[in-house]
């Protein structure tokens, strides 16, 4: 990536891993604590795959408010904290651009937390995008309609406004009202969410033929995978 004087800061959305709480479409097929556990994974690869970026600063922005102590742990990581705002995933990704982008950053990309295998060069991509070629808007698109990444130079809250949260309509939407805005939009290469049990299987099918001693991203959900039975046996 070329060299800018812009601060540039990665936000990483994220929920305590409660059971009950996150990757509540993967049941029946999990119990609540395997679908926990499974998280956990995610948020580990997540972690781990880009807690190296060079010149990005590193952020966690998690839910509940009071989850702070579970986060804490990758502190060591250089990840700060902060608690989500909002009362729906529109205000919460609006707050963080508005509070990040009023004061030291230049460019701030926000990355979920469901596509655990996603390489770190998509997300220095997402700078490259906004900061060299001066997109206003850039979106990394999900194969089910929404988005696993969204980057601005400049907050825009209406593309989180009125928008039909966890449906195919998501990015359809935003891009619309991003036309409408006159925003010149880029968008990443397009990646899986992980939220359904047959994304678990796809996903496993890719990764299946990776040696035991794997390091790419996405190894921590997959070796989870490799475990259970039901994986394997519908592959």
């Amino acid at each position: 990536m070329e060299k800018t004087h812009e601060k540039l800061l990665l936000v990483v959305v994220a929920k305590a891993p409660v059971p009950g709480e996150v990757k509540t479409r993967l049941t029946p097929e999990f119990t609540s604590a395997e679908a926990t556990d499974l998280y956990r994974c995610f948020i580990q690869d997540r972690i781990r795959e880009i807690g190296n970026l060079a010149g990005i600063d590193l952020a966690i922005s998690y839910t509940p408010e009071d989850s702070e102590g579970y986060f804490a742990q990758f502190l060591s990581n250089g990840f700060h904290l902060f608690p989500q705002r909002g009362k729906d995933l529109g205000e919460r990704l609006c707050n963080i651009f508005v509070d990040k982008l009023r004061g030291e950053y230049g460019a701030v990309s926000i990355i979920d937390s469901d596509t655990p295998d996603l390489p770190r060069s998509i997300v220095e991509q997402s700078f490259q995008l906004l900061v060299t070629d001066r997109a206003d808007a850039v979106f990394g698109p999900c194969y089910d309609g929404g988005y696993y990444l969204v980057g601005m130079r400049q907050p825009h809250p209406e593309l989180f406004q009125n928008i039909p949260w966890s449906t195919a309509k998501v990015l359809p939407q935003t891009l619309e009202k991003a036309n409408r805005l006159g925003l010149q939009t880029k968008l990443l290469p397009q990646w899986n969410d992980l939220d359904t049990f047959q994304d678990l299987l796809e996903y496993f099918k890719k990764f299946k033929e990776k040696p035991a001693a794997g390091d790419g991203a996405g190894w921590h959900t997959f070796k989870f995978l490799s475990n259970l039975k039901r994986i394997s046996q519908n592959i």
